[in-house]
């Protein structure tokens, strides 16, 4: 007779093995499913790749999940593709690929989870409007959430900052959104945005927004504070060839205020109010096979911005072009086959500020320091402050009205981490010049073209070092050694560590 201890243990053993037999067919029966559900999968490829010319009639398409997208929203994405609304037959394959372009339409507008779902069927033999070549489209998809909250804290761009979000999904079933963001940080002393998108004609890539934006931040490198106020409206959309364009309009109030004591003369004499009305367009095309750490394809992008000229008024006016590209390519080395992870990139980056009049008047007015190139810091020229190159007012950086800077990057693996890892250890060089113009007070065409001249009188300031860079998925993080090479007289450089944060690096 077994002691109680005994009986106890086993039975503790039976339920062991009782569950462990039923986790092992509960196994058994989860690959049945997904080896029955891939053998399913497969049969239905074979038979639209024996099918594939077969003349077929889309009858209808049906989103199950749609609950809160509004019915004329979809029926502008799905109805051009029913057959009713054709003048020609498709093809069994045609169908599939218009649809499935659709579909994809419908997960770009990420008011879905991923996972949509598309699937086809007969109508029912019973419907007397049926033909044998009808066919039946299901789309199945869950709709996200109508609203998202998120706080955190951002370290990036010499700044340290926390900053709460709201996004407003789907608001009248049409794939709107408003989002609004609030931060406020060490330099970004408060920070105030909202945004309003949508779509035009059910077409992700064609959108328009409606935005407005109230700042407060600090310019320690030319020692005063800038308040920004302003609202805008811009319209989007992409081409057949994936590049993308973008025209606008935003008229900002600006104050430059809180100036430090030791603020120089110029900053003092631009100190106050001032009202930016602007349109703006912006072209990119963008054929990298990775944002952070491409190694294969480029980056070409212009922004152009006509301020207070003619018809646009407020008290400052120019014309502003600045323009950014980039190559990257794969390095092969002996002995490794395939993709070795050590990459070469190459970026430039070019602007200018034209002077213009304000409105039809036919003086044209100087640029001031709210609207005049920066350049130097972790992200673009490395080595240097920011703000560190260019023109100077005793301890101020007032910011150029020309620039050229370019970069060379050599990115390879870190020993034992491997390639797979978004961890590089790069090796660069940096080259940058900032002018302001010559002559502000006379021809201004001939001013422009004298201090672009100058851009290649003489070496660029210089600088190069090592480092570490890491490709998070929503920002690129550097750690570098630089050190300056070619520094011009009372331009601030920076040798030793530098840390940066960003979306756009120079190279």
């Amino acid at each position: 007779m077994a002691s109680p201890s005994s009986a106890d243990d086993l039975f503790d053993n039976l339920l062991k093995t009782d569950a462990k037999r039923l986790e092992e067919e509960e196994r058994i029966a989860r690959e049945k499913e997904r080896d029955h559900a891939a053998k399913a999968q497969q049969r239905l490829k074979e038979l639209i790749v024996d099918n594939s010319t077969l003349p077929v009639t889309i009858s209808s398409i049906r989103l199950i999940g749609a609950e809160k997208t509004r019915r004329s929203f979809l029926d502008t994405l799905f109805n051009p593709i029913l057959s009713a609304n054709r003048n020609r037959p498709y093809t069994l394959s045609e169908a599939l690929q218009e649809v499935g372009s659709a579909t994809d339409k419908l997960r770009r507008f990420d008011i879905f989870h991923d996972g949509v779902s598309m699937f086809v069927d007969k109508p029912s033999p019973t419907d007397p409007s049926s033909t044998p070549t009808d066919i039946d489209i299901y789309i199945k998809a869950t709709e996200r959430g109508r609203i998202a909250l998120k706080t955190g804290t951002d370290l990036g761009n010499t700044e340290g900052s926390a900053y709460g979000n709201l996004l407003w999904r789907n608001i009248f079933g049409g794939a709107e959104s408003f989002n609004f963001n609030a931060s406020a940080g060490t330099r970004t002393r408060s920070a105030y945005h909202g945004v309003f998108d949508m779509p035009i004609s059910s077409d992700p890539d064609k959108r328009l927004q409606v935005d407005a934006v109230s700042s407060a931040t600090l310019k320690p490198w030319a020692n005063h504070e800038e308040v920004l106020k302003g609202a805008g409206a811009k319209y989007g959309w992409a081409t057949n060839s994936g590049t993308k364009h973008s025209v606008g309009y935003t008229q900002t109030w600006r104050q430059i205020t809180s100036l430090g004591p030791n603020a120089s003369a110029t900053v003092r004499a631009e100190a106050g109010d001032s009202v930016k009305s602007a349109i703006s367009h912006t072209w990119i095309a963008d054929r990298r096979n990775h944002p952070f750490i491409p190694t294969d394809g480029y980056l070409m992008k212009t922004v152009s911005e006509i301020a207070g000229w003619g018809p646009l008024r407020g008290d400052v006016a120019f014309w502003k072009s600045e323009m950014e590209s980039s190559k990257s390519f794969a390095i092969p080395i002996p002995g490794i086959e395939g993709d070795s992870g050590v990459s070469f990139t190459t970026g430039f980056r070019a602007g200018m500020l034209y002077p213009l009049p304000v409105g039809f008047g036919s003086t044209s007015q100087p640029s001031r320091i709210n609207d005049r190139f920066q350049l130097g810091g972790p992200t673009d020229v490395r080595g240097f402050k920011l703000g560190g190159l260019g023109p100077r007012d005793g301890p101020d950086a007032v910011g150029g009205d020309v620039f050229a800077a370019g970069s060379a990057n050599l990115l390879f693996p870190v020993p034992r981490v491997g390639k797979d890892t978004p961890l590089r250890f790069q090796v660069f060089g940096n080259a940058g010049r900032l002018l302001a113009l010559k002559d502000k007070g006379g021809n201004v065409q001939k001013s422009v073209y004298s201090t672009v001249a100058q851009l290649a009188d003489g070496a660029p300031s210089l600088s190069a070092g090592v480092g570490l860079v890491y490709a998070h998925p929503v920002a690129r993080f550097e750690l570098n050694f630089s050190l300056p090479v070619v520094v011009r007289t009372g331009e601030e450089a920076r040798k030793g560590f530098q840390f940066g944060v960003g979306i756009n690096f120079l190279g």
